[in-house]
């Protein structure tokens, strides 16, 4: 068939991964898609070549499943049996360590390529309807190999990920993964959720600036799949989350005391911890 590919789950990641594979991938795109309606709604658009039946899942090139973490195990330990020897599976789960554990021995059983993935990108709020081919453009694609990935498939990967419009292509274990995810993504998602649950906040008219919109913009997300990504990757985010109540009830005890020099030392700490956070990495001490 050549260059063929199916997107399971179009959602705002799926849907874009679509349109960027058919814009710029040069890829004949097909998608799985629970809800029928949703696929029928990008093929009407052109973002589809078609819907992929069991035949097409069987003989495709390239799969990228974009579900949530525990459909994902199931949906490719369903499919990855009836592929074709020597296909692609990337999944773009949000978690690597459950999905790659559960995944490689069925893709390696069967002789399937697999590698873990998951794109950097994305927007307020999901949906089909605010995918676009462009949603990609300089983020960066983390590749996760697995015992099932091939030499030379992390180079043809992120030839094809930079080709629509990844600027960055970063290479990690399962485990480096979850743990940095847990820190860059989860725990923002938690701290905003806790933010906007302040009795005043439903009062911040003509008080609001930019500190309020970027403290609370996560907050408005999609709980099941967060409750699930939360869930399965808690061996990382429990210790994030108390390593912020730590630093919150240190800034608190020196407000609570009237202790200004101990105060301005942690808000030091911060704004220095932040500019190190930023510095380039030549910058940095001992680089």
């Amino acid at each position: 068939m050549g260059n063929v590919a199916v997107v399971a789950g179009l959602g705002l990641i799926g849907g874009s991964m679509a349109k960027a594979l058919k814009t710029y991938g040069g890829y004949r795109v097909y998608s799985w898609n629970r809800t029928q309606s949703v696929a029928e709604k990008a093929l009407a658009e052109g973002a589809i070549e078609g819907v992929a039946d069991e035949e097409m899942l069987s003989q495709c090139d390239l799969l990228l499943p974009a579900l949530y973490p525990q459909a994902t195990v199931a949906f490719l330990q369903n499919v990855i049996p009836r592929m074709k020897a020597g296909a692609q599976v990337v999944d773009l789960a949000g978690v690597k360590g459950f999905v790659v554990e559960a995944v490689t021995p069925v893709a390696r059983r069967f002789g399937v390529r697999y590698t873990g993935g998951h794109p950097m990108a994305g927007l307020e709020k999901g949906g089909y309807e605010r995918s676009a081919p462009d949603l990609f453009q300089g983020a960066s694609m983390i590749l996760v190999p697995t015992a099932a990935t091939e030499v030379g498939d992390l180079m043809e990967l992120g030839a094809l990920f930079r080709k629509i419009g990844f600027g960055k292509i970063k290479f990690c274990t399962p485990q480096t993964h979850d743990r940095m995810i847990a820190y860059t993504s989860q725990l923002p998602h938690v701290i905003s959720n806790s933010y906007v649950k302040s009795p005043v906040a439903g009062g911040l008219e003509g008080f609001a600036g930019g500190s309020c919109r970027d403290m609370s913009r996560t907050a408005c997300l999609n709980e099941t799949i967060w409750t699930e990504l939360f869930l399965l990757n808690r061996k990382h985010l429990l210790p994030e989350i108390d390593q912020l109540l730590s630093a919150v009830s240190e800034l608190r005890a020196a407000l609570e005391e009237g202790d200004a020099a101990g105060l301005e030392r942690l808000l030091r700490r911060g704004r220095e911890d932040k500019e190190r956070m930023e510095a380039p990495l030549s910058e940095r001490p001992g680089a």
